[in-house]
């Protein structure tokens, strides 16, 4: 991967200057905190009040196609290698959201996070919070190696396809900002076709 690397940092620095990395502290295993690591796919805009304009207005036409291969994860691989992160898991979520989770919800945090995961390959951003959870702690129940193969497959695809890299109505997904109904839903989720 490292000419595609090279390439892409390259590409970084001729259009938004450095840093070349996006870094960012997110919950993995039992909640435990790592640094993650991405390429920067936004520039550092800010209004007249010193705040960071919204994403949509931040994100480059270079941080768009990134995203939307996919490319902006692959600095990720080095999270895998430390043992933060699987290959596949749960995407590994804001440190703020921690206390926004269901106790069902937090189940999530029960593996280590990985680089794509059942929710990408179900619908990646354009999935609800409430269903991305759903399929998180489904994953968790019912994790196989076969399984792993399988969304593995499908995230080549989704790549391939360029589907549900946003939530409808904005650049990124929307944040999320805690659901107390869903601790009494039903979490049958029935996957057998993975």
């Amino acid at each position: 991967m490292a000419p595609v690397l090279a390439l892409v940092a390259v590409f970084i620095v001729l259009t938004m200057g450095r840093p070349i990395l996006f870094r960012q502290n997110r919950p993995g295993y039992r909640e435990r905190l790592f640094q993650l690591f991405k390429f920067r796919t936004m520039n550092e805009k800010k209004d007249a009040g010193g705040r960071l304009l919204p994403d949509e207005n931040r994100l480059t036409p270079v941080g768009r196609f990134l995203r939307s291969t996919s490319l902006d994860e692959l600095p990720e691989l080095w999270n895998v290698l430390k043992g933060d992160m699987s290959l596949v898991g749960p995407r590994p979520l804001l440190p703020r959201y921690l206390d926004r989770y269901t106790a069902e919800q937090n189940r999530r945090h029960e593996i280590r996070p990985g680089l794509t995961g059942l929710a990408q390959v179900s619908g990646r951003n354009i999935l609800s919070w409430e269903d991305r959870f759903l399929l998180d702690v489904w994953y968790v129940d019912h994790v196989t190696l076969w399984l792993d193969i399988k969304i593995l497959w499908r995230t080549l695809l989704q790549v391939l396809l360029r589907k549900g890299i946003s939530h409808p109505g904005s650049a990124t997904m929307q944040e999320f900002l805690g659901n107390p109904s869903i601790a009494e839903k039903n979490h049958h989720t029935d996957h057998q076709d993975f």
